[in-house]
C-alpha cells in the first residue's frame, strides 16, 4: 500500500487528463531513462496520448487528493494502459516511486478479468525488469532493439495467473 498520509484512488482516465499524464510519462521516462534517445517531441506526445493512448486502451489513474478529507486538486501519482492483455504503459511520477503506487496499478491490471498480461521494457531499465520480475513476470523473448523507435534492446514479460 502506498505510503503517504494523502488518500490515493484509483479511476479511468478522462480525455482532460492527456496534458498531465504526458508530463508525467515524460518526466518519470528521462528520470528513469536518462540514457533513452527521444524520438518524438512534447507535443507530438501529447497528440498520441491524446488520439491514440487514451481513446485506444484501458488506462487507470492513480491520484492523490490534495488533503486527506479528499478534497482539493486532484495530483496524478502514476498511470497504468492496457490493450487487452498487453502492458503498454505504466509510469510513475518521478518523486513517487517506491511507495507502492506502481504495485497498486499492477495489481489492478491483473484483476481486470485477465488470466496472462505481457509487455516489453527496455533491457537496460533495471528497474522496471526488478519490478515485474518481483510482481511474478517472466522474460520470454529478448530483442535487438530493431522492433522499437529507439532502437534500444528490449526484453518481452509474461505473467500468467497460476492455479
Amino acid at each position: 500500500m502506498p505510503t503517504d498520509s494523502r488518500p490515493l484512488q484509483l479511476r479511468e482516465a478522462r480525455v482532460e487528463d492527456a496534458v498531465p499524464l504526458t508530463r508525467l510519462m515524460l518526466a518519470s521516462g528521462a528520470a528513469a531513462m536518462p540514457y533513452l534517445a527521444r524520438v518524438h517531441s512534447d507535443e507530438a506526445t501529447l497528440a498520441w496520448m491524446t488520439h491514440v493512448l487514451l481513446p485506444g486502451t484501458e488506462v487507470l489513474v492513480a491520484e492523490f487528493r490534495a488533503s486527506p478529507e479528499g478534497g482539493g486538486a486532484a495530483e496524478p501519482a502514476g498511470f497504468v494502459a492496457l490493450d487487452g492483455t498487453e502492458l503498454e504503459q505504466l509510469y510513475i511520477a518521478p518523486g513517487l516511486r517506491r511507495r507502492g503506487i506502481g504495485s497498486l496499478l499492477l495489481d489492478a491490471a491483473k484483476r481486470g478479468g485477465r488470466d496472462e498480461l505481457t509487455l516489453y521494457t527496455f533491457q537496460r531499465n533495471t528497474g522496471a525488469r526488478a519490478f515485474y520480475e518481483h510482481h511474478g513476470f517472466t522474460a520470454v523473448a529478448f530483442d535487438d532493439g530493431s522492433r522499437n523507435e529507439e532502437k534500444e534492446p528490449d526484453v518481452r514479460y509474461r505473467w500468467r495467473r497460476s492455479g
